[in-house]
């Protein structure tokens, strides 16, 4: 099957991962001029204008597929076709990469260079036929996306995290940091996952889920952790979803990710330096700023550096029913990590007094995993609590023999807020 006809049928072939990739043929030349042919034509017909809107896209096509038909006559109607998808992809999509993106089941799109394209549907990662032209291409690709949230990428700020207007996470390198040409990372998330939904995937029990919510209605302060891809966004957002409704609340986020049913909200967003090199604006200023803002319960999409103090006094001065998520291996060690970064956070505070802070500002933490069939799980459940000179952890649920089995009450305290 040729390049075009692969381009024709828009449905494009995937192989895992040990699978040895198919290269495409170079009939990228001849696409770069009709591509150039096509740009040039409707920027002089003033054309252009229109295609940043999605839903100009069957006239565009319409019109993008006559001007090939009258410039290359000879060329097949599925040749055609094939490269008015491709076109259109470019000017008011990300190109090749555009079905992946398109396909609902797909949460990670991983561009390693501009002809190594990976993804990981289902929880299992795959490797696609699709390529980008060159470098060039992949690189236009990248200042398409970052330029919408006013980002920029260069050899002179070679890193860049930023969001697409559908929520997804970007993040892109470039040379000479990337060492084998521009790299691309695409991360979506599952928004229109509710409880049910949950249920239906395994990755809790109602029973569980009917004591998280009683949790939330407590106004408890909870932690989700877990590692990357483990579901903590997409847990998160469904635990919001148990706020009660009239409350205020207030999320702060690197890249705004949480989408949130809540009338009374105020999303906050982080900002590095511009171009001068000022404008940045920390998630523990946004944290500090939030305690003046009258909020119910704050929600910090991530916990990563100095504002996990701020956080903490947040929730131990009367903003309790926050709620958070950090990267970490195991309830016992996202505690650890939790008393890391107070410490980073430039505070001269003797640990013993950090340790205090934790354990009357955090009740709960909830602990995802993904196991190895790519099946993303609870595998705890755990109240926090001060023992001695140290912050422990006890299990309420521990995942064993692949169920999620009960192994104590809570506290007597939680008990009783639960009342």
């Amino acid at each position: 099957m040729s390049l075009l006809e692969q381009r024709a049928g828009k449905k494009m072939e995937i192989k895992q991962v040990r699978d040895k990739p198919q290269l495409h043929s170079r009939e990228d030349t001849k696409f770069e001029e009709i591509w150039e042919y096509v740009r040039e034509t409707l920027l002089v017909s003033g054309n252009l204008s229109m295609v940043y809107d999605q839903d100009t896209r069957p006239k565009l096509k319409e019109t993008i597929f006559q001007l090939i038909t009258e410039k290359y006559p000879q060329m097949s109607r599925l040749d055609r076709a094939g490269i008015t998808e491709s076109v259109l992809d470019d000017i008011i999509g990300y190109g090749p990469i555009q079905p992946l993106i398109d396909d609902p089941e797909i949460t990670d799109i991983m561009v390693n260079r501009y002809d190594r394209i990976f993804f990981r549907k289902q929880g299992k990662p795959y490797r696609s036929e699709i390529q980008f032209r060159d470098e060039k291409h992949l690189r236009n690709v990248i200042e398409k996306i970052v330029s919408t949230v006013g980002r920029r990428v260069d050899e002179s700020s070679a890193t860049v995290d930023a969001r697409m207007p559908d929520g997804s996470r970007i993040n892109a390198v470039v040379p000479p940091i990337a060492l084998d040409g521009a790299a691309l990372t695409i991360r979506r998330f599952m928004y229109n996952i509710d409880a049910d939904e949950l249920l239906q995937q395994g990755v809790v029990t109602r029973e569980q889920l009917q004591l998280l919510e009683k949790f939330i209605r407590a106004r408890l302060n909870i932690i989700v952790s877990g590692g990357t891809g483990t579901g903590k966004t997409t847990f998160l957002n469904v635990l919001s979803q148990f706020i009660p409704q009239g409350e205020r609340v207030i999320t702060i986020e690197d890249v705004a990710e949480l989408r949130l049913k809540i009338p009374d909200l105020v999303r906050l967003e982080t900002r590095g330096v511009n171009i001068e090199g000022k404008g940045d604006v920390s998630a523990q200023a946004l944290v500090a700023n939030v305690l003046r803002m009258n909020p119910d319960r704050i929600i910090v999409g991530e916990c990563r550096r100095g504002e996990a103090f701020d956080m903490l006094q947040a929730m131990n001065t009367g903003h309790e029913g926050s709620l958070t998520t950090l990267h970490a291996n195991t309830p016992s060690d996202a505690l650890s990590r939790l008393e890391n970064m107070v410490l980073m956070s430039g505070y001269s505070l003797p640990v013993s007094a950090i340790r205090d802070q934790i354990a009357s500002a955090i009740h709960i933490i909830i602990h995802l995993n993904c196991l190895r069939d790519g099946k993303r799980v609870v595998t705890h459940i755990s109240e926090v609590t001060r023992r001695s000179d140290s912050v422990i952890t006890q299990d309420l649920y521990r995942r064993k023999n692949g169920e999620l089995a009960k192994v104590q009450d809570p506290c007597e305290e939680i008990l009783a807020r639960m009342e």
